[in-house]
């Protein structure tokens, strides 16, 4: 099947009540994992890329992967996402090597470091929806700055994220803006705020309303039904792959994720796509470092990355399942972007 754009998979998504998982990659190995796991569940996939990944991978590389993918599971329908893009630029060469979508995170400036204003958001945006929608390639736009309620602070992710103490406004997005904002700018998908943050350390508790603002979703969701919503930040960071990585040298501190059951009731309030990253890194590490403490004389990558592949498939199927989208696969015929072109 050929690559498919964010809007047709997340239109199927919301015809049918589920969301797709989305997975950052950066390496054969996570591409491999995922695409196991999408195959065994029957699930469409989104399968994205940062700039940081870019750049480790180099996007000669990266493009030629994702058509080897392509080719070994053509029966499952891929869209391959460029994740939090920072300029015109940035976003227009992803599209030149095959992306069939971009994200472009005008919450913050173009070093990825600096919040920006609403105004300069709402018109970096437009220019990326007018050049990707010329493409038939799709667009995530993102309104209100990723971080932490807890802190005050937001988050470093492949040298993306604000640096600066937020206040309360800038971490929640505002449900009238968000209404505004997509009029404005046209994007398929709308990534919001609402206590997310990259990586392990989301949380220092069990998140509850003060710190997971789900509500946030819902007042959005009430005033755009038909806008797809995205959950940036989402990782569960499953508590056994934590002690398993502590019990063979590591020293992960305690921390908590995003806990299905409220993702789950994200997607029952127009949550189409969900971002995931830290729990397959936290299953590849943890299966790498049993085998090397285990076996202390081994060297052949191959044998502790094929178990990494193999935790980190079981972790992606634990999402296809959770999320609704296993089944779905086969229910989805690709359009050309030439089609999703015109059809914008």
């Amino acid at each position: 099947m050929a690559r498919i754009t964010l809007r047709q998979l997340l239109d199927h998504a919301a015809a049918h009540d589920y969301a797709v998982p989305a997975f950052n990659m950066s390496n054969m190995e996570q591409g491999l994992a995922i695409m196991a796991a999408a195959d065994a569940t029957g699930s469409p996939v989104i399968l994205q890329a940062s700039r940081g990944a870019r750049a480790y991978a180099n996007d000669v590389v990266l493009a030629k992967l994702i058509d080897a993918l392509v080719e070994i599971y053509p029966h499952i329908p891929v869209c391959m996402h460029l994740d939090h893009g920072n300029t015109l630029a940035t976003c227009v060469t992803a599209v030149q090597h095959g992306f069939t979508s971009v994200m472009m995170d005008g919450s913050l400036m173009a070093d990825g470091n600096t919040p920006a204003s609403y105004a300069y958001n709402v018109e970096i945006t437009r220019q990326v929806v007018q050049m990707a929608h010329a493409a038939g390639v799709s667009v995530e736009g993102e309104l209100g700055v990723l971080g932490s309620l807890e802190t005050g602070m937001g988050d470093q992710e492949d040298g993306h994220g604000a640096t600066e103490k937020l206040s309360h406004e800038q971490l929640l997005t505002d449900p009238e803006e968000a209404e505004r904002f997509v009029a404005e700018t046209g994007v398929d998908a709308l990534a919001v705020a609402m206590g997310t943050s990259h990586g392990a350390y989301k949380f220092s508790r069990q998140p509850d309303g003060d710190v997971l603002a789900m509500d946030v979703i819902e007042a959005i969701h009430k005033r755009l039904p038909n806008t797809h919503l995205v959950m940036h930040g989402s990782s569960s960071v499953p508590q056994d792959l934590c002690q398993l990585i502590n019990d063979h040298g590591g020293e992960i501190k305690p921390t908590w994720g995003v806990p299905l059951e409220e993702i789950q009731r994200g997607i029952r309030h127009g949550v189409r796509k969900v971002n995931i990253d830290t729990d397959l890194r936290l299953a590849a590490t943890s299966a790498i470092r049993e085998v090397l403490v285990m076996s202390p004389g081994e060297f052949d990558p191959r044998k502790y990355l094929k178990p990494a592949m193999d935790s980190m498939k079981a972790q992606a199927m634990l999402k296809f399942e959770a999320f609704g989208t296993a089944g779905h696969a086969e229910k989805i015929r690709s359009r050309s972007l030439s089609q999703m072109a015109l059809a914008y």
